[in-house]
């Protein structure tokens, strides 16, 4: 009979009388990056160290990190039918938990906690083969492709949404609920009232900076087609794709909609506490900021989104009737008009609807998962 191998113990961390420190892996997308900046944030204010592991696209979004140090790690997504760019992704995957084996054997982490997105797999290959302590957080109400592949494996898993679909069965009962964490600035507005409407209703646009055609080009012609007792009293702000710019700024001007349009604002979350309607996707951070914000809103999900996980995400907002939700096929500018004038002539209902939104929010879900960190790492190291 074989003799059976011993059980590889338990790297140890610094001890408990040195500074904590915590890698956190994510993305290189703001879905990713934005809950992981803001665990970082109530870590920091635990008296945590934080280094941020992602690639290169990370670093757009990591201007206000608050990390003592970032590393950029090979990493790469293939598709299963095409065999040759498999055999690339292994390689940078490869390359890329070498590199966090090496930064990680320096840094010593008390924990290394994953955001998914392709980019945060090999911290976390690298931490499990160095026996660190791992945790998951899945943003979306869907287990991403990376998170499934080591769901099985960390220490601790917490997710955003109330159900979590494509978890392995055995994991029922050992998902922590959190929510998704969002940065200080939107999480201030949980205790904002709803803006008064007097009589101007604000409108906010987002999602379309990035690609996305059917808001760029379909809400100017929808917000176009309401009629003018209505558009007179509109203020709209939207994100648009930049070379679409000239495009929405004439319907607008030409429908006498007060707007601004810009392919980015960097000041977010003011725009988010003054807008009475919200139009945009239903990615889980956007889907988790409304709620927090307690934003009425119009959400069209990403139709390639894996797994359609942006419908899933949306439910919790449709289910509250906070949101109204239209698929991307049904999409057209009649379609869009009727929804967003039943919303404007429905307007003293507005506020009920912001408190809906609010009652599916977990505002706090970055204390949450910080204690869900800090409570690991204790039964771990004792």
């Amino acid at each position: 009979m074989a003799t059976a191998k011993k059980a590889k113990p338990r790297r140890k961390a610094s001890s408990f009388s040195e500074k904590p420190l915590a890698v956190v892996a994510a993305g290189g997308t703001g879905g990713h990056m934005f809950p992981a900046e803001a665990l970082a944030r109530e870590l920091n204010e635990r008296g945590w160290d934080v280094v941020l592991a992602s690639d290169k696209r990370g670093a757009a979004f990591a201007a206000n990190f608050p990390a003592i140090e970032r590393l950029s790690l090979d990493a790469a997504t293939f598709k299963k039918s095409d065999p040759i760019g498999m055999a690339r992704a292994a390689i940078k995957i490869g390359l890329g938990i070498m590199q966090a084996r090496k930064a990680f054997k320096r840094l010593k982490p008390w924990a290394v906690i994953g955001f998914g997105g392709y980019p945060s797999y090999p911290a976390l290959m690298a931490a499990l083969g160095r026996k660190d302590i791992t945790l998951i957080h899945e943003q979306n109400s869907v287990l991403g492709r990376s998170n499934r592949q080591l769901v099985k494996q960390v220490d601790a898993v917490a997710c955003a949404f109330p159900v979590l679909r494509m978890a392995p069965a055995e994991m029922e009962g050992r998902v922590q609920v959190v929510g998704n964490p969002v940065r200080p600035d939107i999480r201030a507005l949980y205790d904002e009232a709803y803006p008064p409407i007097n009589p101007t209703i604000r409108i906010l646009v987002t999602g379309g900076s990035q690609g996305a055609k059917i808001l760029s080009e379909t809400v100017p012609q929808a917000l176009a087609l309401l009629p003018v007792s209505l558009r007179i009293n509109l203020h709209v702000e939207q994100q648009t794709r930049a070379d679409q710019i000239d495009m929405a700024t004439k319907i607008y001007r030409d429908a006498e909609i007060d707007a601004e349009v810009a392919p980015f604002f960097t000041d977010m979350a003011e725009r988010l506490g003054r807008a009475h309607i919200v139009i945009g996707r239903a990615g889980a951070s956007t889907v988790c900021e409304l709620a927090v914000a307690g934003k009425p809103s119009i959400l069209i999900p990403l139709k390639i989104a894996a797994d359609d996980h942006q419908t899933y995400n949306a439910e919790v907002l449709k289910a509250a009737k906070a949101a109204v939700v239209i698929r991307e096929d049904d999409v057209t500018a009649e379609k869009l008009c009727s929804e967003i004038r039943t919303l404007i002539e429905g307007a003293a209902l507005l506020p009920m609807r912001a408190g809906a939104a609010k009652s599916v929010a977990r505002p706090d879900a970055a204390r949450l998962l910080a204690d869900l960190v800090e409570r690991t790492v204790k039964r771990i190291k004792g």
